[in-house]
């Protein structure tokens, strides 16, 4: 069945057990493991069970004050709380899709913002699920009921990179740890694995240079590598005046014998068919 009518969200992880368990030990961030599938038509959680997947009251106001303050508050609760946001950067946080492979949509997706305050049901019979999946859900269904949401995905050529290895070769060191053994930790600036694949690598770089990236080098072989950069330098090697360390794409061929090539990929969009302005209450 093609994804044309069947929305397959972008795994962040593939569907081996291990190598799940690798990246997220070895990358040191939190991934959402786990498949969603929305077919065409109104996006919503697609869990069952009731008020668990929605928001109890939900405050949806326009912000027309210009400011330049944008984005999601702590969370707390299990509540939604964000500020001068746009639907688009709504969807970008519900289904966890980067905002440049949201395609179509009305005219103000991008530009209409909205201050919104959103609560779940609870009470001491009703525990609420405070986990960043359990609010991206709830958020869906919001979506869903106050813009009308529908969409659909589908897969497209895009802007991103293949990960392959320098001219000199790989010089990142073979892990000597058992097979389905890893580890490791990671920050601003730094990745630190033991044991974990370049293609659980690609993950982290996909997430970090926000573009899809591909794993070009055709070696299954894991590694021990601490991948050092500054994370002032732009990508492409503008530094700022304070930046002394090099960066991501310098880092990656000194370090591991790695390249990033800037190509065109195929990657899964987002697809906008429909939304409409909510209603204030």
């Amino acid at each position: 069945m093609g994804l044309k009518n069947c929305a397959v969200p972008e795994l962040r992880l593939r569907r081996k057990p291990l190598l799940a368990a690798a990246v997220m030990a070895a990358l040191g961030r939190p991934f959402l493991i786990g498949v969603l599938f929305v077919c065409a038509g109104r996006a919503q959680s697609q869990a069952a069970g009731g008020s668990a997947q929605s928001f109890e009251v939900a405050s949806i106001k326009p912000n027309r004050s210009g400011a330049r303050n944008t984005g999601f508050k702590r969370f707390t609760g299990g509540e939604l709380d964000a500020t001068n946001i746009t639907l688009k950067m709504l969807i970008v946080f519900a289904y966890d899709t980067p905002q440049e492979r949201i395609l179509q949509g009305p005219a103000w997706l991008d530009s209409e913002r909205y201050d919104i305050l959103a609560k779940p049901d609870a009470g001491p019979d009703r525990p609420v699920d405070r986990s960043a999946g359990a609010i991206k859900l709830r958020t869906q269904t919001l979506l869903a009921d106050r813009f009308k949401l529908q969409f659909h995905r589908e897969r497209r050529l895009v802007a991103g990179y293949a990960l392959t290895v320098a001219k000199g070769g790989v010089i990142a060191k073979v892990s000597a740890l058992p097979d389905g053994r890893s580890g490791g930790n990671g920050g601003r600036g730094w990745i630190h694995s033991v044991g974990a694949p370049f293609s659980a690598l690609v993950i982290r770089l996909s997430d970090l240079l926000q573009r899809p990236v591909v794993d070009n080098t055709q070696d299954a072989r894991r590694f021990d590598f601490d991948l050092r950069w500054s994370p002032d330098v732009e990508p492409l090697g503008a530094a700022s005046p304070a930046s002394d360390g090099p960066s991501l794409f310098t880092a990656l061929e000194e370090q591991l014998g790695l390249r990033l090539v800037a190509q065109r990929v195929q990657a899964v969009v987002l697809v906008i068919d429909h939304a409409e302005l909510p209603s204030e209450n």
